[in-house]
């Protein structure tokens, strides 16, 4: 038993630095994934501020709610391409001779969502201080360790299923297309935009299912320093998500050919 973990351990490890050498070669794609986040904050910071002048908005200011929302939905759509770099590893031959090799599968999975993982959380972080310069203030304290917590574990979980749709549908355009169908109502069923309060009925249920959710309100916990009971069930629920979505991605990748 000793043995494989030390195997694991080995074989996740060698494809980390291996695929993390890769991203190093081409910098300028992660401060690109920036672009679109920070225009998110800026027009919708600017287009509904006039949300924070309602009695019942929890913030006097619609660019610190908004925030939070930001950052999960950067892991979310970034974490939505990582399969696609995986059907191009896929088309080059370079997955096929991982999966033939002594390899154990669980490290391809675990080493690329971890990579995924890292690329998200330096993004993150560049977003947290320049969120800060427009007025979005910081993670409070303790918070800013669980800030990281939180989104390691959604960029795990959205890219293992980007990941196992890719195993499985084998094609990079139906890939695209399904992972724009799920991004944005993912991110617009959510609490990202505007407190669950402001939603209808149905649609306060459909965000009581969505991960999304727990990611923004745990993220918001952080930023507030406020870390009660609703802030550690968000925490579970998305330990949960990360676990039952890795296995759903060894699962695809056990039964690739």
């Amino acid at each position: 038993m000793s043995d494989l973990i030390l195997h694991f351990i080995s074989d996740t490890r060698y494809l980390f630095f291996k695929y993390l050498k890769l991203t190093w070669r081409m910098p300028m794609w992660t401060f690109f994934g920036l672009i679109q986040p920070l225009l998110w904050l800026l027009i919708f910071g600017q287009l509904f501020r006039g949300f924070a002048e309602l009695p019942q908005f929890p913030t006097g200011d619609y660019t610190q709610f908004l925030a939070p929302g930001v950052i999960v939905m950067t892991v979310l759509f970034g974490a939505s391409w990582s399969g696609v770099s995986l059907l191009r590893d896929l088309r080059h031959g370079v997955m096929e001779k991982l999966l033939v090799s002594p390899i154990l599968r669980s490290s391809i999975v675990l080493s690329r969502l971890l990579h995924n993982a890292f690329t998200v959380l330096v993004q993150v972080f560049l977003l947290v201080i320049v969120s800060a310069l427009i007025g979005a203030g910081m993670p409070s304290g303790q918070g800013f360790f669980w800030i990281w917590v939180v989104v390691l574990l959604l960029a795990v979980g959205f890219s293992a299923i980007s990941n196992a749709l890719a195993m499985f549908l084998k094609e990079e355009e139906p890939l695209v297309v399904m992972g724009n169908m799920l991004t944005l109502p993912l991110l617009f069923f959510s609490s990202a935009l505007v407190p669950a309060d402001f939603m209808p009925a149905w649609m306060q249920l459909i965000s009581r299912f969505n991960p999304v959710t727990y990611g923004v309100e745990a993220v918001r916990a952080c930023y507030e320093g406020v870390f009660l009971q609703p802030f550690w069930m968000s925490l579970g629920i998305l330990v949960v998500f990360a676990g039952v979505s890795f296995i759903a991605a060894i699962m695809t990748f056990q039964r690739a050919e």
